[in-house]
Order: structure tokens, then C-alpha cells, then sequence
């Protein structure tokens, strides 16, 4: 018996490198997440901006067109995507870049390369049901 569709958590990924994306949708579908991609931060801004809010946003710093960090700024900016988590991953890994995602409202941080099991724990972490 499939699980409803409606009941499923979905994912959006915000991630402009196609193998990290596939390697992501691939992570999170075997979980039984529904996974809606968007590779460019003027997809993400569009999709923000007319679609209803998902369970959770796995979003990448280094974005063409809208960075990751302005990406984070207008979800936190629309009240119906406000408390949505968002995972943030970077291959950058200095202080300043964590301090600045979670600054700009990120939930969490993950630095790439990632263990998928960890980056796992952490998505379950934010869509466990709330009792």
C-alpha cells in the first residue's frame, strides 16, 4: 500500500551541482520524501514566492543568480514559509560562513562534503511529528 501523497513530507533542494542534487534526491526519496528541486536561486525566489511552503529546504550557500543566504532572507520574510526548517550546506567551512547562515536564519548548518547518514539524522531531526 503507497503512503498518501498529501501526508508525505516533502523536501525542496535549492543545489546547482546535478550530481550533488541527484545524489540528494536519491538520499531523501529512499526515506520516503517527496523531493521538489530547484537549481538556481531565481528558480528557489520563484518557487518561494508562489508556491505553498514544504516540510523542510535543503539549500545551497553558492547559488547563480540569488546566494543562498538572500534565499534564506525571503523565506524567513513570508509568513507562510517563517518556520520552515532550513539546512543550509557549503563547502565552505569557516566560522564567518556559519555564523552568517545561521545569522540570516538558517535552522542548521552542513558542510559539504556531507555523510549522508548525519545529513539524514539531521532532516529527520526537523520533520519528526511534533507531539
Amino acid at each position: 500500500m503507497q503512503p498518501d501523497p498529501a501526508t508525505v513530507p516533502t523536501v525542496l533542494v535549492v543545489e546547482d551541482d546535478e550530481h550533488i542534487s541527484q545524489v540528494l534526491r536519491f538520499m531523501l526519496e529512499r526515506q520516503g520524501y517527496q523531493v521538489v528541486h530547484m537549481a538556481d536561486g531565481r528558480a528557489a525566489s520563484q518557487h518561494i514566492a508562489t508556491s505553498n511552503p514544504p516540510a523542510l529546504v535543503l539549500l545551497d550557500v553558492m547559488l547563480p543568480y540569488v546566494d543562498g543566504f538572500e534565499i534564506v532572507g525571503q523565506i524567513r520574510a513570508r509568513d507562510s514559509w517563517r518556520d520552515v526548517p532550513v539546512l543550509m550546506l557549503t563547502a565552505k567551512n569557516t566560522e564567518r560562513d556559519t555564523v552568517r547562515a545561521l545569522d540570516a536564519g538558517a535552522s542548521d548548518f552542513v558542510i559539504k562534503p556531507f555523510q549522508p547518514q548525519e545529513l539524514l539524522a539531521r532532516v529527520r531531526r526537523y520533520l519528526r511529528p511534533s507531539a
